[in-house]
């Protein structure tokens, strides 16, 4: 539906986006391991004046099985505003679901009741091959000109990936995003320097690569993704490649700096197989060219006793941190680092990009460690901080515990459970807040993933102006 407005929650610059008021519900995708019933948009009170704050407030089961709810995103954000854009007065009010086992994408509204999102329309599996040639939808981004969502699959459900591009309104899927993929093959996120026609790729796997677990063999053969891609984004065309080396295996998340003047982003990489470090990389221009360089590394955490560990880790002696999530405030200030295996999450402060400098580190879960909540210290907690969001004005972060079901299987082995966290990040700290940390039978028996926050978050937007 049309606005004769922008909506109020589209900001033309990063500098208006902070100024923003604080978000009041976050919506969290839950997903059953098991497939036996269905998966669901969970809608917690994130409002500290609020009697129900910190609780699950709102509940949409989707109407199917099995679709493992992974990555999602809103229809429509502040790139609506930039000069160029088609549909200038669109609503943010449609959350687009993707299931990563199903390959359905569900549309979500939220206007009418914000407490419980309406399913307005499926999206099948059926159609995302036929129309695109894709399958497994991963992540959503809004763009001006329509919603791009990335796909780890063919329409076979093997490579390449890519990306599907589907109408802003009718969410009618366009047809398949790239006319010149070059060497691109493995995919899975996505996301743009939007005011200088750059889109940046990067690299997971095939789906028969992991949707049973981290192979071993493929892993130590240097076999997952390791390279990030650069594309012509008016032309779709790819243009170059960035090998970070076969030994940084799995570059996943793709965080462009908020500031459209700015031609930098950082990449997360899981682990190395040389020493089980995880990294994290920044992309930048380097004369003519795209280069990257590793400016954060984590070390691998021995243990003493191996027996403790899960069989997938055993033979190493020690604990791989797994940076499987970072995120990066839209001031650009603080980048945040998830590191899974050992359940801590670092924040960064990255305002000189190529020389991050810690500035805050928290544990909570991890493979050896199950360490506690401060609401909750004797309760140990499997899982660790996963998927990051930050709010608009960056005061607030949000964590969730689960990965991807089978690799939670794998590192988590009795067990993954069910939690999220809120921190309060200021330039003085970098604190657990005790009063909200819903968890266990909150998420009745289901496993929460990715958080969006209402009226945007730092993963959601792109500017068009500093």
């Amino acid at each position: 539906m049309a606005l004769w407005k922008p909506d109020p929650t589209f900001y033309a610059s990063p500098r208006d986006a902070v100024k923003a008021p604080p978000e009041k519900l976050a919506y969290v995708a839950a997903f059953d391991r098991a497939a036996g019933r269905s998966d669901a948009i969970a809608v917690l009170d994130v409002d500290p004046g609020s009697a129900s704050y910190g609780d699950v407030v709102g509940w949409t089961d989707l109407p199917g099985t099995g679709d493992e709810l992974h990555h999602f995103g809103w229809n429509a954000c502040s790139s609506a505003l930039c000069p160029y854009a088609p549909h200038p007065h669109v609503e943010r009010r449609y959350l687009i679901v993707p299931g990563l086992r199903s390959s359905r994408i569900h549309v979500f509204d939220t206007k009418d009741d914000p407490l419980k999102p309406q399913l307005v329309k499926t999206i099948e599996a059926e159609e995302l091959a036929q129309r695109a040639g894709y399958s497994r939808p991963h992540t959503v981004h809004c763009g001006p000109e329509g919603l791009y969502v990335t796909a780890l699959g063919n329409a076979e459900g093997e490579g390449p990936g890519g990306i599907a591009l589907l109408d802003h309104t009718s969410f009618e899927v366009l047809g398949q995003w790239e006319v010149d993929r070059g060497p691109q093959y493995f995919a899975y996120d996505a996301w743009w320097h939007i005011a200088h026609d750059v889109l940046v790729t990067s690299e997971w796997g095939t789906p028969s690569m992991i949707e049973d677990g981290v192979v071993g063999e493929l892993l130590l053969g240097r076999e997952y993704g390791h390279a990030i891609h650069f594309w012509d984004l008016r032309k779709r065309k790819h243009v170059q490649t960035v090998d970070l080396g076969d030994q940084h295996q799995m570059a996943l998340e793709l965080r462009p700096a908020h500031d459209p003047t700015k031609l930098y982003g950082f990449v997360g990489v899981v682990v190395s197989v040389e020493d089980l470090s995880a990294s994290v990389w920044v992309w930048h221009r380097d004369g003519d060219a795209w280069a990257a360089k590793k400016v954060i590394t984590i070390p691998a955490e021995p243990v003493d006793d191996p027996e403790t560990l899960p069989p997938v880790i055993r033979p190493f002696g020690a604990v791989p941190p797994l940076v499987t999530d970072i995120d990066l405030s839209v001031d650009d200030q603080w980048l945040y680092v998830s590191c899974w295996g050992t359940g801590e999450l670092r924040r960064y402060d990255v305002s000189d990009p190529f020389n991050p400098v810690e500035a805050g580190s928290v544990r909570i879960g991890g493979i050896v460690n199950r360490t506690a909540h401060p609401a909750a210290p004797d309760l140990p907690l499997a899982g660790g901080p996963q998927m990051v969001e930050v709010s608009r004005d960056g005061r607030r972060v949000y964590v969730t515990n689960s990965l991807y079901g089978a690799w939670d299987d794998q590192f988590y082995p009795d067990g993954v459970g069910a939690w999220m966290a809120k921190l309060d990040s200021t330039p003085e700290g970098f604190t657990f807040d005790e009063r909200f940390f819903p968890n266990g039978d909150a998420f009745r028996g289901l496993r929460p993933h990715q958080t969006r926050l209402q009226g945007g978050d730092a993963s959601s937007d792109s500017y068009c102006y500093p």
